[in-house]
């Protein structure tokens, strides 16, 4: 099967999701100027640089009380932080349960029963419980074609591990199963690894 985007699929439902798989899943939580704190999650998310460290979300849709975007990019282009919580298998009915579009002054920490912790170096909440959390602070928002496309860039000025996923010097996912994002409704969950070796190493 072959399709232009633009000519459409034929299918049930869009495949592209479930072609780009798996993806790692960005719990952005950020800070609204008027002090409202904000949760979701976000598959288009990945690490983009090593020095300094850097990271990437895209956000594809926006809310009827937001103009043109959704809470996470709005609130970060007021205050200029955000923060990565990393979601663990245990944590996925939490995540899903920030994933609805809430009034924006509605606090998803709150909503979805989760605790939250205030980061060190950035004036924003992160998810307590969560293995991993990267505190980030806004280098730029790119606006793409589209609707409502745009990919947030952040800098990560502070990085939070909980103890219990340190094994042997090393941040083990396996201690905490990492979500994954599939296509459609799919997700799956990270519990066995394998190493290769690199040519020359």
């Amino acid at each position: 099967m072959f399709y232009r985007p633009e000519d459409g699929h034929g299918l049930p439902h869009n495949p592209f999701n479930a072609i780009v798989t798996p993806r790692p899943i960005g719990w952005i939580s950020s800070r609204s100027a008027d002090g409202v704190n904000n949760l979701a999650p976000y598959s288009f998310f990945n690490a983009v640089a090593y020095t300094p460290p850097q990271v990437m979300f895209a956000s594809t849709s926006s809310k009827p009380d937001q103009q043109g975007t959704k809470d996470s990019v709005a609130n970060i282009e007021a205050t200029g932080v955000f923060c990565v919580n990393v979601v663990s298998y245990a944590l996925r009915d939490a995540m899903n349960a920030s994933s609805g579009a809430l009034p924006k002054d509605v606090d998803e920490f709150d909503h979805a029963g989760l605790e939250a912790a205030e980061c060190e170096t950035i004036a924003c909440s992160r998810v307590a419980a969560a293995p991993a959390a990267l505190e980030c602070k806004l280098t730029r928002i790119v606006t793409l074609p589209g609707e409502a496309n745009k990919v947030v860039f952040g800098e990560v000025t502070g990085v939070h591990m909980r103890d219990d996923c340190l094994r042997d010097g090393a941040f083990d996912v396996t201690a905490f199963q990492p979500l994954a994002r599939l296509g459609y409704r799919d997700y799956s969950v990270v519990r066995d690894l394998f190493s290769l070796s690199r040519p020359g190493e």
